[in-house]
């Protein structure tokens, strides 16, 4: 590999334009070679922000560019997994947005393709390295508030059709054979790995409310996905608390959570000039200063690019992993299937055993 690692972007939408290569671009560590995107003004529109050397013609031939390290696939979601497994394949580490997949098995064959190709996988959670939840972490640990008991928390927007380069009703967001999910896969998948990080334990059990409730499509039919979710998740060590995604909060947007346990309430993202505030049962209150959580309209650095620079420089195993990535695509399936059954479901947490199609001869054992 070169001193420097080499990326290459499959998709050149609003993600990449303002997180991927934006934060990749100020890394001293790393260098844009390559983009390929359906619509070749937008990759060209990339090539010449970020001064991108070269705008492929398809996906192969940016897959199996022997120049590149890595590749940055953010793409429909229907893609992920079958890019993914493809970039693996080719010899490149992968930086995939969530949600990770379509199906558990999807994201079960991407797992065990980056680990017998001796590749990193790590996938695109921004939440987990934004200030304000990284000092929520560490004073949940520090029992600030005691042992938790239950918690709610929200990630609502207006809607993608807002913010993503497919401006309008047509979004690709919108339907079903792209999308696979709605709000609850764009949204609340943010919160269903947000929640494990913060408490140190998985979802374990959930019941969902998941319905389409006000957005139309190009032809002004309902959208084939949700734009509404309201679910309880039970975590393995008996806590439990509320997960609301949605695509309705119109005038605002609204990235918060609030964390109650025996000592106190924690809440997070809900006050500008203090991002975590501290509220204990005997009348106190700590107020901190941290950095805010980004929101569509005003960025902050995620971390997750440099993060996984880092990773591929010092051989490290991504804290991100394809395992976490799993574990909160198994939570939205499971509100899913609660939705859609009316019962309380458990959440596959261990990936099904998968057959994956690498040639022994390319087979890498990981470090």
């Amino acid at each position: 590999m070169s001193k420097k690692v080499r990326f290459g972007f499959l998709g050149a939408g609003s993600i990449v334009i303002h997180r991927h290569a934006l934060e990749l671009s100020t890394n001293e560590d790393a260098e844009l070679v390559a983009v390929y995107d359906p619509i070749k003004s937008r990759a060209e529109s990339l090539a010449k922000t970020y001064g991108i050397k070269k705008v492929a013609s398809s996906e192969e031939e940016l897959i199996n560019d022997k120049s590149l390290d890595a590749i940055v696939v953010a793409t429909p979601n229907s893609e992920h997994a079958r890019l993914t497994i493809a970039a693996l394949k080719a010899g490149k580490h992968v930086l995939c947005e969530k949600p990770m997949a379509t199906t558990l098995e999807d994201a079960a064959k991407m797992i065990e393709t980056a680990k017998a190709m001796g590749k990193k996988l790590m996938i695109g959670h921004n939440q987990c390295l934004m200030a304000p939840h990284l000092k929520a972490k560490k004073l949940i640990k520090e029992g600030i508030i005691g042992d938790v008991l239950t918690f709610r928390t929200s990630f609502c927007h207006g809607g993608p059709e807002t913010w993503s380069q497919d401006k309008g009703n047509h979004t690709w967001f919108f339907k079903k054979e792209k999308a696979y999910v709605g709000s609850m896969g764009d949204l609340g998948v943010h919160k269903a790995y947000l929640i494990p990080f913060l408490l140190g334990t998985d979802i374990d059990e959930v019941a969902a409310f998941i319905a389409t409730m006000d957005k139309k499509n190009e032809k002004g039919k309902p959208i084939t996905v949700d734009d509404n979710a309201v679910c309880i998740l039970k975590m393995a060590n008996g806590v439990i608390g509320q997960l609301t995604a949605s695509w309705t909060f119109y005038g605002g947007e609204d990235n918060s959570t609030t964390i109650i346990g025996t000592k106190g309430r924690m809440v997070l993202g809900a006050n500008p000039d203090y991002q975590v505030e501290v509220f204990g049962a005997d009348g106190t209150e700590s107020l901190y200063k941290v950095g805010a959580v980004a929101t569509n309209t005003v960025q902050v650095s995620s971390g997750i690019p440099d993060l996984f620079v880092e990773c591929i420089l010092n051989d490290m195993e991504p804290p991100f992993d394809g395992l976490k990535g799993y574990k909160a695509l198994a939570a939205v399936v499971a509100c899913m299937e609660c939705a859609k059954t009316g019962k309380i479901t458990k959440v596959q947490n261990v990936p099904p055993k998968v057959k994956i199609d690498v040639p022994r001869a390319c087979r890498t054992r990981m470090k």
